[in-house]
């Protein structure tokens, strides 16, 4: 039988690092990152079924967010000001993704590359979960944001208030509703939230 190395790309998600052209009070790798986008995205699945009764599988949102970010075991981490600086270098950026996220899904058997394909191919994503994600991604990094602000790190002052304008504008009112109920705790500390719940 002929050997994956599927899951070994996986582990090394948990050395690229985030964020690589702030100063970070808080170190961050995509691995990390990844699980948080999952948790959020499979929340704001859940608030979609269950608070507007929209039609949504929180399971299928939460493994494609798990890999949402598995093309930069190949690609790095490329900071947002740069991949998006221009047209040129966004659509040069996303061809590069793509060719990487099919350079990861070659590496499974083929009894699984048809399962994981949805998963990891990002144009292949159903538009509503392609949407929750890119929320739930929004959100993670607005509490990167937050978290670096609140450690005195002012170096994330201006990306905060790029992300926060950014979850404004998708009006999804599951991502409002996420960020009414669950955000504003991300401001207190572990102390504050433990008094907060006597």
């Amino acid at each position: 039988m002929n050997q994956s190395h599927f899951f070994a790309y996986i582990s090394k998600m948990r050395w690229i690092q985030r964020w690589g052209m702030k100063r970070n009070a808080i170190p961050e790798n995509v691995m990390e990152h990844s699980y948080e986008v999952a948790t959020i995205a499979h929340a704001l699945a859940l608030i979609r079924q269950q608070v507007f009764g929209g039609e949504i599988n929180p399971a299928d949102v939460a493994v494609a967010a798990l890999f949402h970010d598995v093309s930069e075991v190949l690609t790095g981490d490329l900071p947002s000001p740069i991949k998006y600086h221009n047209a040129k270098i966004r659509d040069a950026y996303k061809e590069v993704e793509y060719s990487a996220e099919r350079e990861i899904l070659s590496t499974l058997p083929d009894e699984l590359k048809t399962l994981y394909e949805p998963y990891l191919l990002s144009d292949k994503l159903d538009d509503d979960v392609h949407q929750i994600i890119k929320a739930a991604d929004l959100i993670a990094a607005y509490i990167k944001c937050k978290a670096e602000l609140n450690a005195g790190n002012l170096e994330f002052a201006k990306a905060a208030r790029t992300m926060e304008e950014r979850l404004n504008n998708i009006h999804l009112p599951e991502a409002d509703w996420f960020r009414e109920k669950f955000l504003p705790s991300f401001d207190l500390t572990l102390d504050e939230l433990i008094k907060a719940e006597v």
